[in-house]
């Protein structure tokens, strides 16, 4: 297979990866941020932990996954965005740590001091991971602030507080909400009576958040001072990496050229705005399944249109344009991403045959009596 091929392949099986993230781990990380809104008591709180206790963990698998893919197919990005991030990064992992122990540790006590205490905790576990990954997104638009010197090793002139700027901010809010509309459809679909009603009323809200932020984020894209990045210089997709070989100009205003250079690339913000009002619609109409299919699609279409407003960029520099990091240029090698590919024909199937399979077998709503029949078997 050709290594120009692989490399395509490859910017496809990520963002496949992210996608796969996002729809499962997405929803479970959302509905833990609203558990403290929309349950009122102790019983409707277990009630929204264990609509994912037999699948919080399981979903964790695509953003190992997808963390591993980074690492093998695009090492360059992985170790510019690990180390350069590092702060951002450490704090989502330091996040991540309380999900597994809010969930076994809650219900050790009936205490209502101690069960409130990890409900918060379960709360910003999800809140932070994916408010700082949307903060993230917003800034390779802006360009992070790293250089490559002529051995190929970089250094990160930018610190924590400096990726808190006000576009990327936003595109934080856009993932905040999208995720936590996401959490509240499924919320809606596996649970009754108050919190199904709860999670209806503040799904809408969420969704109206999620478009016009979405909006203001392309409105300040194609109208503000955001300037893009082109390769000027001729792309040999089957050339050995050099990051530092290619011509880039900064003739990409908002990063909007391939919706000209690929028309059909529009499909995915139109993709995002069908999601989102179909999910309105469900909110609106008591649809649990119209609701969820709604918010996967918006979450589909906003993460393809990143992928494509950037394209072919995964990593642009704001201080050294020619640095930035590319589908073309940042590539492990030949090798590496042919037994790679080999390697995720098999697990990708897998990892995806067991997800539907635990998803069919654990399906059904959180009945009330359910809770209370299981003081000790259920979260």
């Amino acid at each position: 297979m050709e290594y120009e091929l692989l490399r395509v392949i490859w910017w496809i099986l990520i963002g496949v990866l992210l996608i796969g993230f996002s729809l499962t781990d997405g929803f479970d990380m959302g509905a833990m941020v609203v558990m403290p809104f929309v349950g009122k008591t102790d019983q409707q709180r277990r009630a929204c932990i264990n609509s994912i206790a037999p699948h919080w963990d399981g979903n964790q698998v695509w953003f190992i996954t997808a963390g591993g893919a980074l690492f093998a197919a695009w090492p360059l990005v992985y170790a510019v965005a690990f180390s350069g991030m590092y702060w951002a990064l450490l704090l989502v992992l330091f996040a991540l740590f309380l999900r597994p122990v809010g969930f076994d540790y809650r219900s050790k006590l009936n205490n209502t001091k101690w069960r409130t205490a990890w409900d918060w905790a379960l709360c910003v576990g999800g809140a932070v991971p994916i408010l700082v990954f949307g903060v993230a997104f917003g800034n390779l638009f802006l360009g992070v602030p790293f250089q490559l010197d002529e051995m190929m090793r970089s250094t990160y002139q930018g610190s924590f507080w400096s990726l808190l700027s006000p576009f990327a901010l936003l595109c934080g809010v856009v993932s905040f909400t999208m995720l936590c509309a996401h959490g509240c459809s499924w919320l809606q679909m596996r649970t009754e009576k108050e919190v199904e009603l709860r999670s209806q009323s503040l799904g809408k809200v969420f969704i109206i958040l999620y478009l016009l932020g979405f909006s203001v984020a392309g409105l300040w894209l194609a109208y503000g001072n955001i300037e893009g990045y082109t390769i000027t210089s001729a792309i040999n997709g089957n050339a050995p990496i050099n990051p530092l070989g290619k011509v880039v100009e900064a003739s990409n205003h908002g990063w909007m050229n391939n919706y000209y250079t690929y028309p059909t690339f529009i499909v995915a913000p139109i993709l995002a705005y069908i999601g989102a009002l179909l999910a309105m619609f469900g909110f609106m109409k008591s649809k649990a399944g119209l609701s969820f299919l709604g918010s996967s699609i918006m979450i589909i279409g906003t993460i393809l249109t990143a992928g494509f407003s950037l394209f072919p960029f995964l990593l642009p520099s704001s201080l050294n344009m020619v640095s930035s990091l590319t589908m073309w240029d940042a590539t492990a090698s030949h090798l590496t991403l042919t037994v790679m590919f080999v390697v995720a024909c098999i697990f990708v199937p897998l990892i995806l045959i067991y997800t539907l399979w635990s998803y069919f077998k654990m399906w059904g709503r959180i009945h009330s009596h359910d809770i209370d029949a299981n003081p000790h078997g259920l979260y």
